[in-house]
């Protein structure tokens, strides 16, 4: 039973760290880079004609607000020159190039993202507060009801987290790595260093959904033994 667990932790936990582990060892400073990743977003926002887009640093981790049209870097991103910066400042804009192009998949996840981390967020709220329902009305029912609401606010950020992947891919492989070669922005020595970047920012939310399931895994264990 313990080795099953632990090739289960394995597997749940693997890509999360594999994702970190990419990026940390990729993110080392190269001394003749042009320039930081930062500037790289700034400069590939405007040689693509990008409409209102801009680019920020933040604390809240590297994304693409769509509401805002702002793309956002981590300090270490933005001001790095490194082969991690680079990918992620292009796969960033990648996503930005495709709202521009009115993708559906990208609009699709705006719209469900807010709902579906609400919902996420009241789903551990429920299921932390389910048993002690359970102690309180000394009945089955309720904490059955109360754990299914839970647990469906959990499988429904898994789901997402899934259906992203292609967009995500996109991202790096459909748009950032074109523009990278294009630009003549990394050398050919670099590109290999900078595909296993692009696909651990690609499957970043597959090892997110990973960590969910392992999590409604987790919860429907503990609500069946009640």
């Amino acid at each position: 039973m313990i080795w099953f667990l632990g090739v289960l932790l394995v597997l749940v936990f693997g890509p999360t760290l594999w994702v970190r582990w990419v990026m940390k060892r990729y993110a080392t400073e190269i001394a003749d880079m042009p320039g930081t990743g930062g500037e790289l977003a700034q400069h590939l926002i405007e040689r693509y004609d990008l409409e209102e887009v801009k680019a920020e640093v933040t604390e809240l981790g590297d994304h693409y607000d769509p509401q805002t049209k702002m793309v956002r870097l981590g300090e270490e991103n933005w001001s790095g020159k490194s082969l991690t910066a680079v990918a992620i400042a292009a796969h960033e804009v990648g996503h930005a190039v495709q709202h521009q192009m009115g993708d559906t998949r990208l609009n699709a996840r705006t719209k469900l993202v807010p709902i579906v981390n609400f919902l996420g967020q009241i789903s551990v709220v429920v299921l932390a507060a389910a048993p002690i329902i359970g102690l309180i009305t000394r009945h089955p029912v309720p904490i059955v009801f109360i754990a299914l609401i839970g647990l469906s606010g959990l499988l429904l950020r898994m789901l997402l987290h899934l259906v992203t992947l292609p967009t995500e891919w996109d991202a790096s492989f459909g748009k950032a790595l074109p523009m990278l070669r294009q630009g003549q922005y990394i050398s050919a020595s670099q590109e290999k260093v900078v595909k296993r970047v692009l696909r651990a920012a690609a499957l970043t939310y597959f090892a997110a959904a990973l960590a969910d399931a392992f999590n409604l895994f987790r919860w429907a264990a503990l609500l069946l033994r009640r």
